[in-house]
């Protein structure tokens, strides 16, 4: 079982460097005037940033630099900044991860993701459906419009993608049209605009979920919106960072991070909106399978081309 980083290993550590080592750290803050942490564009800008304000103020503080999150325009875009040297950490989705492998291949490195309140580490895709549709399974959705969120997304679009072809579903033959939204925001706000018959989102449990989160901010209202499929589950949404960062840059971003939920659990709760216990480490093991699946889905673009 993972086990979060000792709270204060890393910074004991670096009381004993030798003074080379310390000389080094100063060298990287001098090479950085700012630090970019970019986000994937699952939800509106406003509130992207409305909810990191705190975590980017505690990790300036932290770092000893400006830290800034911004929030690209789509998932390929946030993955491109990494890739291109434009941001040194960030947030993506498992697709989205899984994409940043297969242009950048270990450059971009998970260190962990979040738990939900009670401790689980993963969520799911779900198809839904306005709660006063006639449609009660996939069966009855045959001939119809599903939105997918981002060609990048894990639960918006590669993973329902997988498993419906899974269950003998060909999404591309089996509904008449399969547009991207352009985020999870857009595709609930399409579907209950009438825009579209279904949609494929995330949910993680009764209590949380893309569309819940809608109901919160007032952007939806409450009860419109119910569940015909769920997927298998998903790895949770890594935070990243590039691997050639430096060393003592990296060691204080992970420290800094894995320890954010107890040393300042009013920005943890503002960024999780109070769902969340903490942060366990993530490898790239934990992101294999979505890894294939989105290889898998490349293969078969592949051969339709063709």
């Amino acid at each position: 079982m993972p086990h979060r980083l000792p709270r204060r290993g890393l910074l004991a550590a670096a009381a004993s460097l030798p003074i080379a080592a310390l000389a080094q750290e100063e060298d990287w803050r001098r090479q950085f005037r700012e630090l970019r942490f970019a986000m994937i564009s699952s939800e509106n800008e406003r509130d992207v940033l409305a909810r990191f304000d705190a975590f980017a103020r505690h990790f300036t503080e932290a770092l000893g630099v400006p830290f800034r999150v911004f929030r690209a325009t789509d998932y390929a875009a946030t993955v491109e900044a990494l890739r291109a040297d434009q941001a040194e950490f960030g947030y993506l989705g498992p697709a989205a991860y899984a994409l940043a492998r297969r242009v950048a291949g270990d450059k971009i490195v998970p260190i962990a993701s979040g738990t939900d309140l009670d401790g689980g580490a993963g969520y799911h895709s779900v198809i839904i459906v306005r709660a006063d549709s006639p449609f009660r399974s996939l069966a009855d959705l045959r001939g119809r419009t599903l939105a997918w969120a981002d060609p990048n997304s894990a639960s918006g679009f590669a993973v329902p993608q997988f498993f419906l072809r899974r269950e003998g579903i060909d999404p591309a033959t089996f509904f008449a049209r399969t547009p991207f939204s352009g985020n999870h925001e857009q595709s609930v706000i399409g579907l209950l605009n009438g825009t579209y018959d279904a949609a494929a989102t995330w949910w993680t449990n009764e209590r949380r979920s893309n569309p819940q989160r809608m109901e919160e901010k007032g952007m939806i209202p409450p009860g419109q919106w119910r569940i015909i499929w769920t997927s298998p589950l998903i790895p949770n949404s890594p935070y990243v960072m590039r691997a050639n960062l430096p060393e003592p840059l990296k060691a204080l971003f992970v420290e800094t991070l894995m320890n954010l939920p107890d040393r300042n659990p009013e920005a943890w709760r503002g960024l999780t909106s109070g769902q969340s216990r903490g942060l366990i480490p993530r490898s790239h093991d934990d992101y294999k399978d979505i890894v294939e699946i989105t290889e898998e889905l490349d293969r078969l673009r592949r051969q339709r081309r063709t």
